[in-house]
C-alpha cells in the first residue's frame, strides 16, 4: 500500500479549501483578484485529481501539467492587472 494517494488527497483538499476561501472573499468584496485566485487554486486541485483518476505515473510528463501552467498564468495576469489598475487610479505621482 502506497501513501501517495493519501498525500495527494490532502494536497487536493488544501487547494480546494483555499479556492473556497478565495470565493468567500470574492463574494464579500467583489474583487476579481480573489476570483482569479479561486480559479487558479481550483485548477491546481484538478491536476493531482486527474493524475490519480487517470493513473498517470508522472504528473510532470502528462498533459495535465498544462493545467498548473494555466493556473499560474491566471495568477500572473490577475496580479499584473490589479497592479496596473491601482497605479492608474492613483494618478501621476508628480509634485
Amino acid at each position: 500500500m502506497s501513501i501517495m494517494p493519501l498525500i495527494s488527497g490532502a494536497i487536493i483538499m488544501g487547494y480546494a479549501v483555499a479556492a473556497l476561501f478565495f470565493l468567500k472573499f470574492w463574494r464579500r468584496t467583489n474583487d476579481t483578484l480573489f476570483l482569479a485566485f479561486a480559479a487558479a487554486f481550483l485548477l491546481m486541485a484538478t491536476t493531482p485529481l486527474l493524475t490519480i483518476v487517470m493513473k498517470v505515473p508522472r504528473e510532470e510528463q502528462s498533459p495535465f501539467y498544462l493545467l498548473r501552467l494555466l493556473a499560474f498564468l491566471i495568477l500572473i495576469v490577475a496580479v499584473v492587472a490589479k497592479s496596473s489598475a491601482r497605479s492608474l487610479s492613483s494618478g501621476p505621482s508628480g509634485r
